[in-house]
């Protein structure tokens, strides 16, 4: 079975596509073998606890030292040895201290078609833009926010009556499929970095290559 360790911080919506489509599919050959919340309390912990995956806390205390927190949520998410790590919602940048432990086996969603509108406020900006098309972005995480070549990208239509609600509801209907699609992908060794390109991740259609 192909291993995951999910991160999260909030609601889990997107934990909860996962734990859906993926941890309980016959069908896919991958389960979620820990929870990670940097947010004591998070409704996306309830939501791993229902479907019996294990759970754990790291939080950020000292916002100058990324590095400290990130040692720590090393030991943590290495003890349950994934092949993918999956940031759904974790809302806070990691460093080389956890990505370096990971090499090319930690992707992150985002709201929006990177590397446009970054960062944590990209709907409200695809709005403010006057956008006609905005999206979601499967990527492969890097130290800069939001950074790494992207594995999947889905445009999402911007409509001229659209509020920061409305958008945001059909976004998340995209990030639950794109973010499902993409970890069976993995889970079928269709992603990898190339190595001649690294900017470009390349998906096959035929599993092993």
């Amino acid at each position: 079975m192909h291993r995951l360790v999910v991160l999260v911080s909030g609601t889990g919506t997107n934990l909860q596509a996962l734990i859906d489509h993926v941890h309980l599919n016959p069908a896919v050959q991958s389960e979620i073998v820990l929870v990670v919340s940097s947010t004591a309390g998070a409704p996306a912990l309830e939501r791993a606890q229902v479907a019996g995956i294990p759970v754990a806390v790291v939080t950020l205390n000292d916002p100058s030292n990324r590095e400290e927190r990130d040692q720590r949520l090393v030991d943590v998410v290495a003890v349950a040895q994934p092949d993918l790590v999956v940031m759904a919602g974790w809302m806070s940048i990691v460093t080389s201290t956890f990505l370096d432990r990971f090499p090319d086996r930690v992707i992150n969603l985002h709201p929006s078609l990177l590397p446009a509108f970054p960062g944590m406020h990209a709907i409200e900006e695809a709005l403010a833009w006057g956008v006609r098309l905005t999206g979601v972005t499967v990527h492969l995480a890097e130290e800069a926010v939001d950074g790494g070549p992207p594995v999947l990208q889905e445009c999402v239509p911007v409509h001229s009556d659209d509020t920061v609600d409305s958008l945001r509801d059909r976004i998340r209907e995209v990030e639950h499929r794109l973010l499902t699609r993409s970890v069976i992908l993995y889970s079928e060794g269709r992603v990898r970095r190339d190595a001649n390109s690294p900017r470009q991740v390349i998906v096959s259609d035929e599993g092993g290559s």
